[in-house]
């Protein structure tokens, strides 16, 4: 056991008189590396296949809402993270909505997981559902709309921040009724296939 801890340390002793410490040492890395191998094989398959799916840019994007959402910094989401979340932008969340959220994992959800969850919704998936889904996030009620004032205030201070100019551009082709709801669902159709015209 000395020989091997101290052996590129203190005994700068030559190769030459210590084969029999040499081949200690050589079966311990052999050993240590076949059980790396064996043991750790499956998880970085499964988290590198994960990552592959996402660029740098786009990884770290995830790694900001993650903490954003990772409330108390245990470095997984849970169901009092969610809730802390969304009352700190002024929803009240129930208790079903919040299992129903939980639910959609199948286990803990730490940062792979996370990554997972989100590489498999937008996998294959239509734009306008990820758009709309992005949107759906925050209407609680499921009416298709946001509150314009709410949207502003999440859009100004959340992920990358607009400016109020932006937001006030994105609103001039949006479409809000007179109690200001922006209609989510007819907004992603127009980024899709375009404004309606006048006539139809």
């Amino acid at each position: 056991m000395r020989r091997r801890g101290t052996a590129g340390r203190q005994d700068p002793a030559p190769l030459g008189g210590g084969a029999e410490a040499n081949r200690d040492l050589t079966a311990t890395m052999s050993s240590k590396r076949a059980k790396t191998k064996t043991t750790k094989k499956r998880p970085q398959r499964a988290t590198s296949n994960v990552f592959a799916m996402f660029d740098q840019s786009q990884i770290q994007e995830f790694k900001e809402a993650f903490n954003m959402i990772d409330q108390n910094r245990d470095g997984f989401i849970d169901k009092e993270d969610l809730h802390d979340m969304l009352a700190s932008l002024g929803k009240n969340p129930t208790d079903e909505y919040l299992d129903a959220m939980m639910n959609e994992a199948p286990g803990p959800i730490n940062f792979t997981m996370f990554l997972t969850m989100f590489g498999e919704k937008l996998n294959g998936t239509d734009p306008e559902d990820v758009i709309r889904n992005a949107f759906a996030c925050f209407d609680e009620e499921a009416t298709g709309t946001i509150q314009e004032d709410y949207l502003r205030e999440l859009l100004t201070t959340m992920g990358d921040r607009f400016t109020d100019e932006e937001v006030d551009e994105l609103y001039r082709e949006a479409p809000i009724d007179k109690k200001g709801n922006f209609n989510y669902i007819e907004f992603t159709r127009i980024l899709k296939h375009g404004a309606k015209d006048k006539d139809d």
